[in-house]
């Protein structure tokens, strides 16, 4: 039967509630000196936020090497009442120092698999999806080498495929990549970032795969393409792909939480999602939290 993986064990899908479906509990990355997300009582702090506002579930796309602290996700899930659900995988190479990827050179599939199915380290909290990130309207070695993995550890296990795509570009290269050359089913994987493109034409293309689609904001400063959301999933649901439509807050720095003066994971349930609905009604935002998450991240797990 289908379950989503969470940090403290497999649940049935139904059992997410509203869904933050692309967030940060935990993130730290040389490229971010100074904003790292590595505070518990924050983190604890923001997800009963996010539970006050009507929250239910947030999934962490956090992957490896990248701060994701999995042997705190359990009790604060359990104190929060948020189910989270953790990531394997790997970020862009200029996230990682050179060794910490020389020492995956032949076994990243095998540590993918080993993190979804026996644990991240010596937590014993199992992942419930990879994540792999494209470049900038294309894709480098390091991308084609971590979908191999992700792809294979995907065939082994079931777990869905979360894509960080590059201000929202490279979605074709990404779906002739895993789906086509790797043979990842399209409803397996999430393309995140969406809205950093708002391209209506690109969505719908990438939409007729049949793979999910993240608008996963509020956007930072250089993103400035938050007001175009709502047009963009309207063009989607009205193309037919309602059921395809993921939103997340993608909080990636300490700036950003909600309770150090930022929007944080609060801004998805008080602002974005009323937004939405003056756009495509309450209907469709009730299956874009609840009833399309619940399916991106479950899997029939081998």
């Amino acid at each position: 039967m289908s379950a989503v993986r969470t940090v403290l064990g497999d649940v049935d899908p139904g059992e997410l509630g509203v869904c933050d479906a692309h967030d940060h509990v935990f993130f730290a990355s040389p490229r971010l000196p100074g904003e790292e997300l590595n505070s518990v009582g924050a983190a604890r702090a923001e997800l009963s936020a996010f539970r006050a506002h009507g929250g239910g579930a947030v999934v962490q796309w956090t992957p490896y090497g990248l701060g994701r602290r999995a042997a705190d996700l359990p009790p604060l899930s359990r104190e929060t009442g948020v189910r989270l659900v953790a990531a394997t995988g790997l970020h862009q190479d200029v996230h990682y120092a050179e060794d910490v990827l020389a020492a995956l050179r032949g076994r990243a599939a095998e540590v993918f698999v080993a993190e979804l199915t026996e644990g991240i380290g010596t937590s014993g909290v199992r992942a419930g999806l990879i994540k792999v990130a494209g470049g900038f309207h294309g894709l480098d070695a390091h991308a084609r080498w971590v979908m191999s993995a992700a792809a294979e550890a995907h065939h082994a296990t079931g777990a869905p495929v979360a894509v960080h795509l590059e201000l929202g570009t490279g979605a074709p290269d990404v779906l002739e990549l895993l789906c086509g050359e790797f043979g990842v089913p399209p409803h397996r994987v999430i393309l995140g970032h969406l809205n950093r493109l708002p391209d209506p034409v690109a969505h719908r293309q990438a939409a007729a795969s049949g793979c999910y689609l993240a608008f996963d904001g509020p956007s930072r400063a250089h993103h400035a393409t938050d007001w175009r959301m709502p047009d963009a999933v309207r063009d989607l649901v009205e193309a037919g792909h309602a059921d395809q439509v993921l939103l997340g807050g993608d909080t990636t720095t300490a700036a950003a939480r909600s309770v150090d003066g930022g929007p944080g994971m609060p801004h998805l349930l008080r602002r974005v999602a009323p937004r939405l609905a003056l756009a495509v009604g309450e209907e469709a935002v009730r299956r874009v939290l609840v009833d399309n998450p619940a399916r991106a991240f479950a899997a029939d797990w081998r």
